[in-house]
């Protein structure tokens, strides 16, 4: 069984978790809407990944919604004592599978109760405020009132740390001057790297950073260089491309989703690869190929 410790750990608001972990959205159906299509294969990925070490989870209520969250629930409650599940707010889902923004004070209120409820949880480790001024992408806008209410309700004892995620570099300077932010989630890869900056001057401040999409999301990674590398060091290209998030920086924190055990598995190997510094610098100009194209 892979070694994941190898990856490193890093500090996740007062918890220390290992640095490669699992996002939950694949566990939804088609669009991350509606149930799977096999259940029983959603749960064994979710007890394939506790118990080969992973002991941070990503997740979120609007995934389904409510799905993935029980399914996560029915796998592994009552929950591993060093498990950190994480989850995010702003949004909900319409009857058409759209991404609709829910960032009133009543809305994130019911969200986290939503999120208590269906994962079985009185307190939940870190909530991600992601910011809906742009659904696609971060876009600025005041995130103070959503803030406030994050900061009410970790004053209640339902949330114990907050994060950001899908922002700007202005909106994480807001957030930081209101509440103490554990974490900061954007969209970054190997081909993705406009955070690249953002990152480093988290990292010198203690900040998880927690790319999604590390593969590439909905329109997974596609690059020959990248799988030129790969098939020199023997590995898949999606296990490189993580492994180079590993060596990018310290603070960052992974979270690659699958529905399939199989794939879990070999993403969790990256943890065991080490990138030689030549394929790094080959590996760190995929970027500006992507740009160019």
């Amino acid at each position: 069984m892979t070694d994941i410790s190898k990856a490193g750990t890093f500090k996740l608001g007062d918890r220390t978790v290992k640095r490669l972990g699992y996002g939950a959205m694949q566990l939804a159906g088609p669009g991350v809407f509606g149930p799977p299509k096999d259940r029983d294969a959603a749960i064994a990925v979710l007890r394939e990944a506790t118990a080969s070490g992973v002991d941070h989870i990503d997740t979120s209520d609007f995934y389904g919604p409510h799905v993935t969250n029980q399914i996560i629930r029915e796998a592994l409650h009552p929950y591993p004592a060093n498990l950190t599940i994480v989850t995010k707010i702003s949004a909900r889902r319409g009857a058409d599978a759209s991404w609709i923004p829910a960032m009133s004070p009543r809305e994130l209120t019911q969200a986290v109760h939503d999120n208590l409820r269906n994962l079985g949880l009185d307190v939940i480790e870190v909530v991600n405020l992601r910011s809906m001024h742009g659904i696609h992408g971060p876009a600025e806008g005041s995130i103070e009132p959503q803030l406030d209410t994050l900061a009410e309700l970790q004053r209640q004892g339902l949330v114990r740390h907050i994060g950001l995620s899908n922002v700007t570099r202005k909106q994480i300077a807001q957030g930081r001057g209101m509440v103490d932010i554990v974490c900061v989630q954007n969209q970054y890869n190997i081909a993705h790297r406009q955070d690249d900056a953002l990152i480093d001057e988290l990292a010198a401040d203690g900040i998880a950073y927690v790319p999604f999409f590390p593969l590439g999301g909905f329109t997974p990674l596609q690059s020959s260089t990248l799988a030129d590398v790969a098939q020199k060091l023997g590995a898949t290209p999606m296990q490189v491309a993580l492994a180079w998030l590993l060596q990018r920086a310290p603070n960052i924190l992974l979270i690659p989703g699958t529905s399939s055990v199989g794939h879990l598995r070999e993403n969790l190997a990256a943890a065991e690869l080490k990138l030689p510094a030549d394929a790094v610098q080959v590996l760190n100009g995929i970027a500006g190929e992507k740009a160019a194209a």
